[in-house]
């Protein structure tokens, strides 16, 4: 049996001085005027589970105005065991316990995975390649404790490097982080690519259920090292890494003059293509929609095949931004044995069905 979440407990946490909520059900919508606190209420689960925010926001922000820390809690059971997840939250730092014992961020990560799905999420589709690797990256840190790990490797050896050309440092100096750097970057490209390569025809499969028409939709992810797509070729990081190695050689003058780092993966590219044109140019509102919900459906199927667990599901005040279709497709999709949380400002856009199934809870 999946674990789910049975108890949630919120102090001092964004509006909320005290939230409670016990005996928790398969199927919770929460229902309120905006700004009443019910995106809160998902961001405080998502840290608990994902570890991540909703809306990539600074511990200052999460804590109630005047006061010190906020501490969040969670009781997750399966009906064997039980855990308790707390998170509390001071100035500049953010501590997980695990049954009372002090956890880091990569233990956490997984316990008991997340998907969500926000208005915000829209721009997947129809905003740069940055949306969609910072995706991919964040289901990847769920999945796997090593990718958590890589990334965060990445990034410090990243941002030590960027710090570096915009002091305009020795060549020397920049070309030894470029080893670190290698090291880094190759091997979360690989894992990245691997990941990609597993969760697109899941994406395509969604969309073609989704969209209902013989319209095909098909992913690419390019390295800015190379013009040749990734899942063209096979990847070796052997190879990646001299390729890599190469292409920061011949681009370290370019570096200097933009004073950043221009290649590596945290500028590769990801489009998404209906009949063979970029989505995010070409792709109607419609057409966007369907391409997010189909990742999102994905993200899902992919935890479930990966770590053998059902994920929590979070659906941030998304149903009044699908049509009757895409949100009859959501629905269908929310069963009995996914735990699913879920804001609006009405109960218009639920049907009879759901709300049978669902714990009502007005804000």
């Amino acid at each position: 049996m999946d674990l789910k979440i049975e108890k949630l407990k919120l102090s001092n946490f964004r509006n909320y001085e005290s939230f409670l909520l016990e005996d928790v059900g398969t199927l919770t919508v929460f229902i309120g005027d905006n700004g009443v606190g019910k995106t809160n209420i998902l961001e405080g689960i998502n840290l608990l589970t994902s570890c991540e925010t909703l809306r990539h926001a600074q511990i200052n922000q999460l804590v109630k105005e005047n006061c010190a820390a906020a501490r969040l809690e969670a009781l997750f059971t399966d009906g064997n065991r039980s855990i308790d997840i707390t998170l509390d939250l001071e100035p500049g730092k953010k501590k997980y316990q695990v049954n009372g014992k002090a956890k880091s961020i990569t233990d956490v990560k997984g316990t008991l995975p997340a998907v969500s799905f926000t208005p915000d999420d829209l721009e997947l589709a129809k905003k740069s390649s940055s949306v969609k690797r910072n995706a991919l990256d964040a289901l990847g840190m769920q999945l796997s404790k090593s990718y958590h790990v890589v990334y965060r490797d990445f990034e410090k050896a990243l941002r030590y490097k960027n710090r570096l050309l915009k002091e305009e440092a020795s060549h020397a100096l920049v070309e030894s982080i470029n080893d670190t750097l290698v090291i880094c970057a190759s091997q979360l490209y690989c894992y990245r690519v691997s990941l990609f390569k597993r969760i697109i025809p899941l994406l395509e499969n969604n969309y073609r259920e989704i969209s209902r028409s013989d319209e095909s939709l098909t992913a690419t992810y390019t390295p800015s090292w190379t013009s040749a797509p990734s899942e063209e070729t096979d990847v070796v990081r052997d190879d990646v890494r001299e390729d890599l190695q190469r292409a920061l050689t011949e681009h370290i003058e370019e570096e200097y003059m933009r004073r950043k780092s221009v290649v590596g993966p945290h500028t590769d590219v990801i489009t998404f293509n209906l009949a063979n044109k970029d989505a995010s140019h070409f792709a109607s509102q419609g057409q966007q929609r369907s391409i997010v919900l189909a990742w999102k459906l994905a993200e899902v199927e992919l935890v479930k095949q990966t770590l053998g667990t059902t994920p929590v599901l979070l659906l941030d005040d998304v149903m009044s931004e699908l049509d009757g279709s895409r949100r009859d497709k959501l629905v269908d999709f929310v069963t009995d044995d996914m735990q699913t949380f879920i804001t609006a400002t009405d109960l218009s856009s639920f049907n009879e069905n759901l709300l049978e199934r669902a714990r009502v809870i007005r804000l």
